[in-house]
């Protein structure tokens, strides 16, 4: 799992690096003083993505005698775009809105226990989400603020076809942590934020009734439960 970590965080970490070296130049006039204290502001959102998925496994054994378990063995870079809805709380507090569109794909390998027999499927996962964040800045050093947002997030899956090895839930849940860094720049903030997505439904339909090819079952049955995962860097522009 962890292998599949490196990109998006060796990514974020030269991001934060890059913005860290910039707070030892001094004398840089303040950018927009008042920018914070504003009621509500809105903005946009566009970044990158690597949606994943915890399975969990049944044991399954078939009327032929194959057992098969799946895995995703690395992630997918996938692309997001967004809008902002961002409510004044307080000097520390704003409470957030940002519909978003993921686009993405999940590849599967599905491997059967005994022959070692195998079988590679790149399933979408294409989702509009409605998150609603409650985000806490840090008191401002000059022209950086960094921060840290958690909430919660309702899910629609756009992607999923009824042929497809696995079929997927419509509508899907989950919590969301993240961090990120106001940066003020003359006429509006730049925002890299890392975000992470913990999914909290089980997204394996079961119900293949209308699976034209049979010999596809074998791969659901394999499969007790499946819950999404998702790692996002995310420049906000406000």
């Amino acid at each position: 799992m962890k292998t599949k970590l490196y990109p998006i965080i060796t990514l974020a970490t030269l991001l934060f690096f890059a913005i860290g070296g910039s707070f030892a130049q001094t004398r840089k006039p303040v950018n927009q003083p008042f920018a914070d204290q504003k009621m509500y502001h809105l903005g946009f959102a566009i970044g990158i993505n690597a949606p994943d998925m915890i399975l969990s496994h049944t044991g399954y054994v078939g009327e032929n005698g194959e057992a098969w378990f799946a895995e995703i063995p690395s992630y997918s870079v996938g692309f997001s775009v967004g809008i902002i809805g961002d409510r004044y709380i307080n000097e520390y507090l704003n409470l957030r809105l940002a519909p978003s569109l993921h686009l993405g794909e999940r590849r599967f390998v599905f491997k059967e226990q005994t022959s070692g027999e195998e079988l590679k499927s790149s399933l979408k996962a294409n989702y509009l989400t409605v998150p609603l964040h409650l985000k806490f800045s840090v008191p401002r050093i000059k022209n950086y603020r960094p921060y840290v947002l958690a909430g919660a997030y309702a899910a629609m899956d756009i992607g999923t076809k009824k042929d497809d090895v696995l079929l997927f839930k419509t509508m899907d849940y989950g919590l969301e942590f993240g961090v990120g860094c106001n940066i003020y720049l003359p006429l509006f903030k730049l925002c890299p934020e890392l975000k992470f997505s913990f999914g909290l439904v089980n997204l394996i339909d079961k119900d293949r009734s209308q699976l034209d090819d049979k010999d596809l079952l074998k791969y659901t049955q394999a499969i007790s439960s499946g819950k999404s995962r998702m790692i996002s860097l995310i420049f906000n522009f406000e």
